[in-house]
């Protein structure tokens, strides 16, 4: 009960800074009159067309109002499949297009790192004979590998794949290793004096006890891929909720852009649900 009352509280003041933070927002962005001590010059016709009286101005902020947000995001939200060609798709083909890349690159991470992180992690001797090019490979930015992508795959597309690839796979390669490094030593213990065999072991001791820190790495490594996808699609075009922010940016459509942000931190967070939920499930209660 006390859990669900502090969950609750806490919900309840999100919502509270939110609505201050659109409180601020109105404030900011409201359409303000000036008074100008300095008669304006010119004809009536013009003073009206401008939205001027006489001794007064309307300073208008550069940055959208919070209708002017309203209005984009029912525009977006009210018809999110459409397809007007290339350079004209909706928010939802935008972000079925990233998740696309982003699932295909995040598999293919998964095929690599998980076995190889078994392997490394049950052998010392491949830890430290491995350790040193992973060090060495970890902490280059992935953007760094795109130019080597187009060069070598020549297709934009695949690209993206291959950076979400190279950036998904070192969390989870090491946080496998590092769960399968730390089984404890009493389940192994077991398994040698039942006389185990090998692929036994590694499916029914090992990958369980090794699970929550498992779906840790790749938790982390699915949202550094939400990460670089919009970074990678802003380089490459096409397609995509990056390619999606940078042609509105283009349009000089700021509502639009800001709306893009909001929907890649959504997603961002779903997806971040999502692993958080399969983690829970496979770790052990206390």
């Amino acid at each position: 009960m006390n859990k669900l009352s502090v969950k609750t509280r806490g919900m309840i003041l999100s919502v509270v800074i939110l609505l201050m933070a659109l409180c601020i927002w109105h404030v900011v962005t409201a359409p303000k009159v000036v008074s100008n001590p300095v008669a304006l010059t010119g004809s009536s016709e013009y003073q009206a067309l401008m939205g001027q009286g006489a001794g007064t101005t309307v300073e208008k902020s550069g940055f959208p109002t919070l209708t002017k947000m309203g209005e984009t995001f029912y525009q977006q939200l009210s018809h999110p499949f459409y397809d007007n060609g290339p350079n004209d798709k909706g928010i939802g083909i935008q972000l079925a297009y990233s998740l696309a890349r982003v699932g295909l690159g995040f598999l293919l991470a998964m095929v690599v790192a998980i076995p190889f992180g078994f392997l490394i992690g049950m052998s010392p001797l491949a830890y430290e004979a491995f350790n040193p090019f992973i060090q060495i490979l970890k902490p280059i930015s992935p953007l760094a590998w795109m130019p080597i992508a187009l060069y070598t795959i020549k297709d934009s597309s695949i690209s993206g794949i291959f950076v979400i690839f190279i950036c998904s796979v070192w969390p989870m390669l090491l946080n496998t290793a590092f769960g399968v490094a730390n089984v404890r030593k009493e389940l192994l213990n077991v398994t040698k004096t039942l006389e185990v065999s090998p692929m036994r072991k590694a499916f029914l001791v090992i990958l369980p006890a090794a699970a929550p820190t498992i779906l840790t790495g790749m938790r982390i490594s699915m949202g550094i891929a939400w990460l670089v996808i919009v970074a990678a699609e802003m380089l490459v075009g096409g397609t995509g909720i990056g390619y999606f922010l940078w042609n509105e940016w283009n349009n000089l459509s700021l509502s639009s852009v800001i709306f893009a942000i909001i929907m890649i931190g959504l997603v961002g967070m779903l997806l971040d649900i999502a692993f958080a939920k399969l983690q829970k499930a496979v770790s052990y209660a206390d």
